[in-house]
């Protein structure tokens, strides 16, 4: 482990060779639709994508994770799928995909695809075949149920999006449940049939070169075969939902979270299993706050890794960061993927409340948590969530609930490039959605000048920690913390101690250690002091030290 703070970034990972990769590599989220416009329609597509490789590239991450660009009403945005095995022509073409696919091999950054195996489109020509009568062949492949007596939907389960996750279908005469939209029927996975199909969909794009997937609410696969209602939240309880949800009354047990839904993940594991140095990380969603899912997803023979949402809505904060991350140790997880943002939820700097500097030093926390980081497009850059007014809103869940949940467009604004340009470099039409004016200011090209801005502080950062294997892969132990300061420390196989201590808040803070310290010139992690055992932190201040 090289800790000299003058030394070149670590190389990139091979690309063969280390099936482990995905163990603390750098993961960077891109929302292909935000990212970059290249034939001025307003909507970014795959070959913007390719187009900013080298600037992926230059962030020292390991991997993208590139959510959904397959064809789709777009109804949600993508995560509702009608062909599982094409593009969708706002996106490009296959071989547009290939392209970007061989490219960011060549740069040594591997691709991992957004899957959404829960549900399709009801334009999905399953679910076209599906809905026709109640004895074809694919009359099965969805969750169908007949009315209560009184007509009314067989269960009380709810979707996320509003209302019963239950529509009627007045061709077969029952009920189609959907855990969203009611244009996103979900697939019945109790029908081995569809299992293998999904299956099917997951080699073809293994075969095409992809290192991976991310999976969208990987929970949410198998429904409880007797249709049993979900009971209320008790005193006390809650799962990791919006709370203004009016989901978030019912303990998620029967609609999601089915231990059946396990023996599905552990085929989809064997599958990846063919494919050496492939991955899998899972999104856990409206669980409750104390399950074990994530332990659960994570065991051997199941998922790569996971992640929930207890660092996507809640305060970040030191007790909640240690909470969390606590948690996921004693759960058993064998690996977890930490974001703080992502194209569903507030954006991190936004959410902490923190102020417009305090990005670097919310990266660099989350970057020495054991497990994973995930970064989302912009978070390098610093940009705060976006004001998108009511008119404007595109997203439906922003659209059902506001103003109380003002939905996801504003993590979902265009990737400033060029801070003078209109639309910041995004596009030459309209965008689909308006860039943010406090966006064009932290634009790249701006921060590229800057050798102290939060792009090149990240930039350093990144490359700096890949040759730290006690932050890559060594084990993690919590040290008593003076709020607001966290402090733990994160030991490799050859004993190396490194000690990670951040300040969450905009005063000064001190914090004493339980041993001798001796403070690491790290790049791009400014803000601390040492004297003997006592770091004294500026505010938003960050330290790595090294156990004397």
């Amino acid at each position: 482990m090289n800790l000299d703070a003058n030394a070149a970034p670590a190389a990139p990972r091979q690309l063969a060779g280390d099936p482990d990769w995905w163990r603390g590599g750098v993961i960077y989220q891109i929302y292909p639709r935000s990212f970059l416009d290249t034939n001025g329609d307003g909507i970014g597509d795959l070959k913007g994508v390719t187009q900013k490789l080298d600037y992926v590239a230059s962030l020292n991450v390991d991997a993208i994770w590139l959510s959904p660009f397959f064809v789709s009403p777009m109804d949600d945005f993508g995560y509702d799928v009608a062909d599982y095995r094409d593009i969708d022509p706002m996106f490009g073409t296959l071989r547009d995909f290939d392209e970007m696919l061989a490219a960011a091999h060549k740069r040594g950054l591997r691709i991992l695809i957004d899957l959404v195996l829960s549900h399709t489109s009801d334009r999905h020509p399953w679910f076209a075949q599906s809905r026709k009568s109640r004895d074809n062949p694919r009359a099965d492949w969805y969750v169908w149920a007949d009315p209560k007596a009184d007509g009314t939907p067989p269960t009380n389960w709810l979707a996320m999006f509003g209302g019963p996750a239950w529509e009627w279908d007045s061709t077969r005469r029952q009920y189609y449940m959907h855990n969203f939209l009611t244009s996103q029927p979900d697939l019945n996975y109790h029908n081995e049939a569809v299992q293998d199909a999904i299956l099917d969909v997951a080699r073809f794009w293994l075969d095409r070169g992809v290192d991976g997937f991310r999976l969208d609410t990987v929970n949410k696969y198998v429904h409880d075969k007797e249709l049993r209602d979900n009971p209320p939240m008790a005193p006390g309880m809650s799962a990791t939902v919006d709370q203004s949800n009016p989901i978030a009354m019912q303990q998620p047990i029967y609609s999601i979270n089915r231990p059946e839904n396990l023996a599905f993940v552990e085929r989809l594991r064997a599958l990846l299993d063919e494919y050496p140095g492939t991955t899998t990380v899972g999104e856990i969603g409206n669980r409750m706050a104390d399950g074990p899912e994530l332990g659960q997803y994570t065991a051997p023979g199941r998922l790569h890794m996971a992640y929930s949402f207890d660092l996507l809505h809640a305060p970040i904060t030191a007790p909640a960061v240690r909470t969390a991350a606590e948690r996921a140790e004693t759960l058993g997880a064998s690996w977890t993927s930490w974001p703080f943002s992502n194209h569903d939820v507030v954006r991190v700097v936004s959410r902490a409340a923190l102020g417009e500097r305090s990005g670097p030093m919310l990266l660099q926390l989350m970057m020495c948590l054991h497990g994973t980081p995930t970064m989302y497009q912009g978070d390098e850059l610093g940009l705060t969530e976006a004001d998108v007014p009511f008119e404007l809103i595109q997203d439906p869940y922003g659209r059902r609930f506001w103003p109380e949940i003002k939905g996801r467009d504003g993590c979902r604004t265009p990737m400033p490039w060029r801070g003078g340009s209109e639309h910041a470099g995004f596009s030459t039409g309209d965008p689909w959605l308006p860039v943010a004016g406090e966006h064009a200011a932290r634009a790249v090209d701006r921060q590229e000048q800057d050798p102290v801005s939060d792009l090149n502080r990240t930039r350093a950062f990144v490359g700096w920690r890949r040759a730290q294997t006690a932050l890559t892969t060594g084990s993690i132990a919590f040290l008593d913390e003076a709020d607001p300061v966290i402090a733990f420390t994160r030991t490799d196989a050859d004993g190396t101690v490194l000690v990670c201590a951040f300040n969450i808040s905009q005063a000064t803070a001190q914090w004493t250690a339980p041993f001798a310290l001796r403070l690491l010139d790290v790049p791009g992690m400014e803000g601390a002091t040492l004297d003997g055992s006592t770091l004294a932190f500026d505010p938003l201040g960050a330290a790595i030290a090294v156990k004397s």
